[in-house]
C-alpha cells in the first residue's frame, strides 16, 4: 500500500514538473525568437521603407525622438517634425536636410495645449503619404513624488501629463490612421515605458499614463492588423536622455541611437516590447518576482528604491537654495 502511494506521488509529481516545464518552454521560445533568434537569423521582418514617403515624429528635438528622426531620414524618409520649440525644430530640420538630403516639415505645437493643436497638425500633414508615425512626446515627474504632493505643488501638472502622454497618442493615431488605411500599410510606434508594467509608486500618474499606452497599442494592433497596419509599443528602461537626467550611457543604459536601432531591428516581431535586451531582462526579472512572491512585497521593494531617489533629489534641491 505504501509503495502504491509513493508511485502515485511520483507520477503526479512528474506530471506537475512536466506542466511547469512546458509552460516555461512555451513562454521562453517565443520570447527568444522575437528578441534574439528571429532578428539575428532572418533579419528585419518588416521593410519599413515601403510603408510610405513620410514619417511623422512627435517630441523629436531631443533623446529618442531625435534618434528616430535621424534613423528614418537615413533610410530616405521625408520627415514631419513636431515639437514645442520652434528654434530647436528649425535647427534639427536644417541638420537633417544637410546630412541626409531629405525634405522636412516642422510644426511647432505644445501638446499641453487643448485639442485645437490637432487642427493645425491636420492641416500641415494633409496630402502626405505618411508611412510611419512615432508617438514619442512625453513628460514625467521632475523626481519621484507622492501623488497628492504633485497636485498640491502644481494642479495643472496632472492635466498636462494626461494631455501629453495620452491625448497626443490617441489624437495623432486618429489623424494618421486614415491615410495608412487608405493605402493598406503603415507603422505606428508608440513610446510607453517600463514604468507602465512594473510597480512605480511615487511615479503614479506617469506610470498610469504609460500603462494606458500599452493597452491602447495592443488593442489598436488587434483592430487594424488585417488592414496592413503594424503597431509597436516600446517599454524602455533608462536611456541616457534629458528626461532621465542620465548623461553617461552604459550597457544597461543605452544612448538614444543604440536604443532606436535595437527597436527598429525587431519591428514587426511583436507588438509590446522593451526592445533592448538588458531592459527586457530587468522587466522579466520583475515579472518573475511578482509571480514567485507576494505582490505587496515586490511593490514595496520598488517603492523603497524610488523613495530613496526622492530623498536624494530633495536633498540636492535644498542644497541649491
Amino acid at each position: 500500500m505504501a509503495l502504491d502511494n509513493i508511485t502515485a506521488f511520483q507520477f503526479f509529481g512528474s506530471v506537475a514538473l512536466g506542466l511547469v516545464g512546458f509552460k516555461i518552454v512555451s513562454k521562453l521560445l517565443p520570447w527568444a525568437y522575437v528578441n534574439i533568434i528571429g532578428p539575428a537569423l532572418l533579419g528585419p521582418k518588416l521593410n519599413i521603407r515601403r510603408m510610405g514617403g513620410w514619417a511623422v515624429i512627435t517630441g523629436c528635438t531631443d533623446g529618442i525622438g531625435k534618434a528616430y528622426a535621424k534613423a528614418l531620414a537615413k533610410q530616405g524618409f521625408s520627415l514631419v517634425l513636431i515639437s514645442r520649440t520652434l528654434s530647436k525644430l528649425e535647427e534639427l530640420a536644417k541638420e537633417i536636410e544637410n546630412e541626409y538630403k531629405v525634405e522636412t516639415k516642422i510644426i511647432d505645437v505644445d501638446f499641453q495645449s487643448g485639442v485645437e493643436i490637432y487642427d493645425k497638425i491636420k492641416a500641415r500633414i494633409e496630402g502626405l503619404d505618411i508611412g510611419v508615425l512615432v508617438n514619442n512626446v512625453g513628460i514625467s515627474y521632475p523626481h519621484p513624488e507622492y501623488f497628492l504632493d504633485c497636485y498640491q505643488q502644481n494642479p495643472k501638472f496632472l492635466l498636462d501629463i494626461v494631455a501629453v502622454n495620452i491625448h497626443s497618442v490617441t489624437h495623432m493615431c486618429a489623424l494618421v490612421l486614415p491615410v495608412m488605411l487608405n493605402r493598406k500599410k503603415g507603422v505606428i510606434i508608440n513610446l510607453s515605458s517600463g514604468a507602465g508594467s512594473i510597480p512605480s509608486a511615487l511615479l503614479t500618474a506617469y506610470s498610469a499614463t504609460k500603462a494606458f499606452v500599452i493597452k491602447f497599442s495592443e488593442d489598436l494592433q488587434t483592430e487594424y492588423r488585417a488592414s496592413g497596419i503594424t503597431v509597436q509599443c516600446l517599454k524602455p528602461g533608462f536611456v541616457a536622455t534629458k528626461m532621465s537626467k542620465i548623461k553617461k550611457a552604459s550597457f544597461m543604459i543605452p544612448t538614444p541611437d543604440t536604443y532606436v536601432a535595437s527597436a527598429l531591428r525587431i519591428l514587426g516581431y511583436t507588438t509590446t516590447t522593451a526592445a533592448y535586451l538588458p531592459h527586457e531582462f530587468i522587466q522579466i526579472a520583475c515579472a518573475v518576482m511578482r509571480y514567485a512572491t507576494c505582490e505587496p512585497f515586490v511593490s514595496n521593494l520598488f517603492f523603497k528604491h524610488l523613495l530613496s531617489l526622492r530623498k536624494r533629489a530633495l536633498s540636492r534641491a535644498s542644497q541649491k537654495k
